[in-house]
């Protein structure tokens, strides 16, 4: 077994217990720093005026001092690391795109703390020149984070639509750090009402200088081996177009690239709770085969992704699932022979056709992705109901039907890549019983959460907590720890727990998780199955991991025999 230090982006489940259980699915050890080190929260604190919010307060962030330390402890022991530039530098996500009063200094010397930090991994890379070292990193979002440091749900609409609209275009840094406020023509925007866009302006070009000392003074100078940059809920317009570009640019310029990619040195694309899942891929990949590259080809059910941008995007599907793909190691192919079948269900009308070949292809033993791109946020109903018919389901390499186009196939194409290159590769009985209950226990869970807490739960948790909260200017289930009571919350994270411990047993009699079958391992073209046996979840683990709606842990536990 592998080991691999993991430092996440934040302490999401998403970001952590996912991608600890997926290593797990595929034969690896994740150490990832202590929960204190990488913990995020919203503001803890408020100021009211009888039934109206007036501020919020007091968010947590991850300590990056603890996070270097963690790094430069265990650099020895592992084989090698990924690493959020995000939570070694600013804490995690949240504290990457904190509004700023100044922006720092001149680049390269912007921020000697920052940097100090970034340069750790050239200490590591001298010390362990042959260990791997993969890097996430994030070009700032358009909007400002609601209840963090007062910023509120009308600051994140407004900048959002304010950040959105086309800027000058400038193709050098300077003048793109200095062209954030300018329209096409020249002239300044306007001022907002509910965000300081100066501040914002700051925070966003203190980000900048960061994403290029990561390209300049890491990846051009390979003290880091791959490099995924991710755009954060993003736009086909907007303050950010200029940055993407030049980041393009620079990858072509210094990193060999075509088109703004390079496969084998840094990819940019739109997400970012996915990069972690991927890059994990590419270091099973690394360990397992070290010069393999699965084939993937993706099948489209409903319309082709080359015609489809999320909202929150600006690249379209099909470019999106081709370098997802390349982030993990893979080969992305549109004829000829491949190893690994992506199903992309982008309509509802197509969700049975769409079973029905995932079903053809566990029959004659194809390894299969399914990516529900139908839901908006959550998975489609008529997508879930028609998946979870067949038993064929329960033996898919990875599945995902949560949030956005990026979020959904980074995480399914990670899950499904590092999987694969286990299954191939691991011939020792303990190592495939663990690892084949760690992926069955995986994809349950995404069932479980994408589709019945996501679409189904999550209603009710939202209309209890707005019908229980005495503020009437918030959507309390956003903060439920600070805009509903604490005896609410008590009440709030039992109904979670009951419905979750209902829809455990619903989930688990379904054909795709009874009397079915996972892949145990892939011997040449056959393969050994191994049973679903049980399903359970510990009646105290569901729980509102930042005391939101939005995000919950859950860890399900599936046995197979």
């Amino acid at each position: 077994m592998g080991r691999i230090l993991y430092v996440p982006l934040d302490d999401r489940p998403v970001n952590t217990d996912d991608v600890i259980m997926q290593g797990k699915s595929a034969g690896i050890e994740v150490i990832t720093p202590n929960t204190a080190s990488i913990r995020n929260r919203l503001d803890s604190q408020l100021l009211a005026c009888g039934s109206s919010i007036t501020s919020t307060y007091s968010p947590t962030f991850g300590n990056p001092a603890d996070i270097r330390q963690f790094i430069v402890n265990h650099a020895d022991s592992v084989d090698g690391f990924i690493i959020s530039i995000d939570m070694l530098v600013y804490g995690g996500l949240i504290g990457s795109r904190r509004l700023r009063p100044t922006s720092g200094g001149t680049y390269p010397h912007y921020d000697s703390t920052v940097t100090g930090l970034l340069d750790t991994l050239k200490q590591i890379k001298q010390r362990y020149p042959h260990k791997p070292i993969y890097v996430l990193d994030t070009v700032m979002r358009l909007a400002t984070t609601p209840f963090v440091e007062s910023e509120t749900q009308d600051s994140y609409t407004e900048s959002r639509s304010f950040m959105q609209q086309t800027r000058k275009t400038e193709t050098e840094f300077e003048p793109i750090l200095n062209g954030y406020d300018l329209r096409p023509d020249g002239t300044a925007f306007g001022d907002p009402v509910h965000f300081n866009k100066e501040q914002y302006y700051h925070a966003r070009r203190h980000k900048f200088k960061t994403n290029r000392y990561v390209l300049e003074q890491l990846a051009k100078q390979q003290v880091i081996d791959f490099l995924a940059i991710g755009v954060d809920d993003a736009s086909t317009e907007g303050v950010q177009m200029n940055e993407i570009n030049w980041i393009e640019a620079r990858i072509n310029e210094w990193l060999d690239g075509t088109n703004g990619q390079n496969r084998e040195r840094a990819i940019i694309l739109p997400d970012a709770d996915g990069l972690g899942h991927c890059l994990l891929a590419r270091m099973v990949n690394h360990l397992q085969h070290g010069s393999s590259t699965p084939r993937f080809q993706t099948r489209y059910y409903g319309p082709h992704g080359s015609t489809i941008i999320n909202p929150y995007e600006y690249m379209n599907i099909e470019d999106n699932i081709r370098h997802h793909v390349e982030i993990t190691g893979g080969d992305y192919v549109t004829s000829g022979p491949y190893d690994i079948e992506i199903i992309s269900i982008t309509s509802s009308a197509e969700a049975e056709n769409a079973a029905r070949r995932m079903a053809a292809n566990g029959k004659k033993q194809l390894p299969t992705i399914v990516i529900d791109f139908v839901g908006a946020g959550p998975a489609d109903p008529t997508v879930t109901h028609s998946l979870l018919a067949t038993p064929f389901t329960g033996r898919i390499l990875g599945y995902s039907g949560w949030n956005t186009a990026g979020n959904k196939i980074g995480i399914a194409v990670g899950m499904g890549q590092a999987r694969y290159d286990f299954l191939k590769s691991e011939t020792e009985a303990e190592a495939l019983n663990i690892a084949v209950n760690a992926h069955g226990s995986l994809l349950f869970k995404r069932f479980l959460k994408d589709y019945y807490y996501k679409r189904e739960t999550i209603g009710d948790i939202r209309a209890i907590s707005a019908e229980r909260s005495a503020y009437t200017n918030v959507a309390p289930d956003q903060n439920m720890l600070l805009f509903n009571t604490s005896s609410d919350y008590l009440q709030l994270t039992a109904v979670l727990r009951e419905q979750m411990q209902a829809y455990t047993s619903t989930l688990a009699a379904e054909p795709a998780f009874c009397a079915s079958y996972n892949i145990r391992q892939i011997n040449g073209s056959s393969w050994n199955l191994s049973a679903y046996r049980s399903a359970s979840l510990a009646y105290g683990n569901p729980e509102f991991s930042w005391g939101r709606a939005f995000e919950i842990t859950l860890n399900p536990t599936v046995t197979l025999g």
